[in-house]
């Protein structure tokens, strides 16, 4: 797409303070359009009252929550009407994905397929199928369609697909081996239920077999040591024998030789079997953990098995072992910062310190948790290129105007955040890069700051830290850290990781607000810190009260755990349950180990992630920052350190 064109400054100024004055009249009536929703939501919704905001940019959502309230019997005159009037928008795909399904429920099918849109939604797939079906179009590429969508997957589909593969079986379009091919498919997805619902219309020996292969996915057990020998028996013993292994690793390991030696399960297969058992072995550091690893094949081994292997070595502190893993890595994978660091600080321990440096050069230019850490290693300053595109200001202005932007951003300052994201995703489906990353920072500029994780892409817009690590509510901040004696860079390294600065965050665990604090603890912190004002659960989506227990709570954990900040900030993420057993299992591990071998990867890189933010924030707030080696380890007075930019 071309490049929004230039204007003439005189044009400029005038869109200026037209942009302005409506941007004033959307403050206006924001608080209006948010109470107009939700009383459409409650079936409220008063045309007349709602006049004044007929203008407004969100009254397509006003009028959608309106008519989603009544969706099954809502009229078909009036929902074309509706969406003729917002074609094009993003309210209106939304409408459709809601109206759809309720014509299949009143099977109105003229009307459904008069209104259809493709869609890779397999409910609603499965419900033009139905329309189809019912209007007498079942012909040759309906069949063909039903079909692709029996192929599409081997897990569960809607109960609207299950009068569609009835016709098509009545029809003669479910042979026996497209009904096999959705129960390898399914036994490859660990499907049993799906594997058996695929099964019915077989021939009664070819079912009694596949049932027999379903109820072998579920529980293996020594009925399948008399299966055919055959490529299908192979493949769902490899299957079921997986996962087996993901509950049970001990058992699959001791069921594995009978059943590759009764079927003739190739080389790969028993190969795919013991990497399961190796994986959920070593994801808890259980006894058995190096011999498993062993047992799996060179060839069975991918990233993510590399990594467990190095880390259930340095668990044990077998400091050769760990170093020849990572040596046994993929090329990509071994130059990442992280294993650099670590071959490095491996080096290091096996006695070859000479041969680390060059590892932790490498390593050193990159911005990042191990990259922070080979930079002190080498003492030396920060890499960090900040990028400044130097975009003109028209250039903004002209996205900023863009519709789909304007309703995204008004929807996000009225808490609707499902459906700023339809707009956004809308309003970017017509942007190039350029005119993205200035979304981005329109949308930064307005408080919501996630974009800049979402949509920024590529190794030049990470150099955005501006708009990648927002600073805001920096008084709090400051305060309260200062109350706690906590360096007010992690407060706001934990916020950005927490809840990239949205007040209204809110976790499927139900934590919230900026630092996702539970309503349990906030009412504990509330409490223990004397905070007045404090009203139960909803105070912790008001910014002040939430860093003030956030921090609070930060405070009593780091006294917990002996002012160890990478110890605490393990705690604050995963709970001192797991965290206690981290530390029972690995006493005295350096802290860099300590963090790699914790077993949660949501966890240790969290750790990580906050580790290295911090230092960001830090020179954001600072212009310099504390070493992360001190930092690590609760040390505040040490030397500061500068950035450079080698580029």
């Amino acid at each position: 797409m071309k490049r929004l064109s230039l204007m003439p400054l005189a044009a400029i100024a005038l869109l200026a303070c037209t942009a302005t004055a409506g941007a004033q009249n959307l403050d206006a009536q924001r608080v209006a359009m948010r109470a107009a929703i939700d009383s459409a939501e409650r079936g409220q919704f008063d045309a007349r009252a709602a006049g004044a905001l007929r203008n407004h940019p969100l009254y397509g959502w006003l009028e959608y929550s309106a008519l989603r309230r009544n969706i099954d019997t809502l009229g078909s005159t009036q929902a074309q009407d509706f969406l003729k009037r917002y074609q094009g928008q993003a309210v209106a795909d939304v409408f459709r994905a809601a109206w759809l399904p309720a014509l299949a429920r009143r099977q109105d099918w003229p009307t459904l397929l008069a209104n259809w849109n493709d869609s890779k939604d397999p409910g609603l797939r499965c419900a033009q199928l139905n329309a189809r079906q019912a209007t007498g179009k079942a012909d040759a590429q309906w069949t063909n369609d039903a079909q692709a969508l029996w192929r599409s997957s081997g897990k569960s589909l809607p109960d609207a697909c299950d009068p569609v593969f009835a016709v098509l079986a009545s029809r003669g379009g479910l042979p026996a081996a497209l009904r096999w091919e959705r129960i390898d498919a399914a036994a490859d997805e660990q499907q049993p239920a799906v594997m058996r619902a695929a099964a019915r219309g077989l021939p009664a020996a070819e079912l009694a077999q596949a049932n027999d292969y379903a109820a072998f996915v579920d529980r293996p057990d020594a009925r399948a040591l008399n299966w055919p020998k055959n490529d299908r028996s192979r493949r769902i013993a490899s299957d079921g024998l997986q996962k087996l292994a993901r509950n049970d690793p001990g058992a699959a390991e001791q069921q594995l030789p009978q059943y590759a030696q009764a079927l003739g399960l190739t080389a790969e297969q028993q190969g795919q079997v013991l990497y399961q058992i190796a994986l959920w072995t070593v994801a808890s550091y259980l006894p058995d953990s190096a011999r498993r690893l062993a047992a799996v094949p060179e060839s069975a081994y991918d990233e993510r098995l590399h990594e467990w292997r190095t880390r259930e070595a340095m668990a044990r502190g077998d400091w050769p072992s760990a170093l020849a893993a990572i040596r046994k890595m993929p090329d990509k994978q071994r130059n990442d910062s992280r294993w650099r660091w670590f071959e490095g600080r491996l080096l290091e321990k096996t006695g070859k310190s000479a041969e680390a440096t060059a590892l932790y050069r490498a390593a050193a230019s990159d911005p990042t948790f191990h990259g922070f850490l080979a930079a002190d290693k080498l003492k030396q300053p920060y890499a960090l290129c900040p990028w400044n595109p130097g975009d003109s200001a028209q250039a903004k202005a002209a996205v900023a105007r863009d519709p789909a932007l304007v309703r995204a951003l008004e929807l996000f300052k009225i808490d609707r955040p499902a459906w700023a994201a339809r707009e956004w995703a809308d309003a970017l489906s017509r942007f190039d890069d350029s005119q993205r990353r200035l979304a981005v920072e329109v949308a930064s500029n307005e408080g919501w700051f996630d974009r800049a994780v979402f949509a920024l892409k590529g190794p030049q817009e990470m150099r955005l830290y501006n708009l990648r690590f927002p600073l805001h509510h920096d008084e709090s901040i400051r305060r309260e850290a200062a109350r706690n004696a906590l360096d007010p860079a992690w407060v706001a390294a934990e916020i950005r990781a927490e809840s990239i600065f949205n007040p209204k965050a809110r976790s499927p665990a139900n934590a919230m607000g900026l630092m996702q604090v539970l309503p349990a603890t906030g009412a504990s912190v509330a409490r223990n810190i004397g905070l007045n004002g404090y009203g139960g659960a909803a105070s912790l989506y008001d910014s002040d009260t939430n860093i003030a227990i956030g921090t609070a709570y930060l405070r009593q954990l780091m006294d917990k755990y002996d002012g160890q900040p990478y110890v605490t900030i393990a705690a604050y993420n995963a709970g001192p349950t797991p965290t206690a057993r981290w530390q029972s299992q690995r006493p005295n591990f350096d802290p860099d180990f300590w963090i790699e071998t914790i077993s949660y990867k949501e966890t240790r890189e969290y750790v990580a992630r906050v580790l290295a933010f911090s230092v960001i924030y830090d020179w954001r707030l600072n212009g310099n920052a504390l070493t992360l080696s001190d930092r690590m380890v609760g040390r505040t007075q040490g030397a500061r350190k500068p950035f450079t930019c080698s580029n």
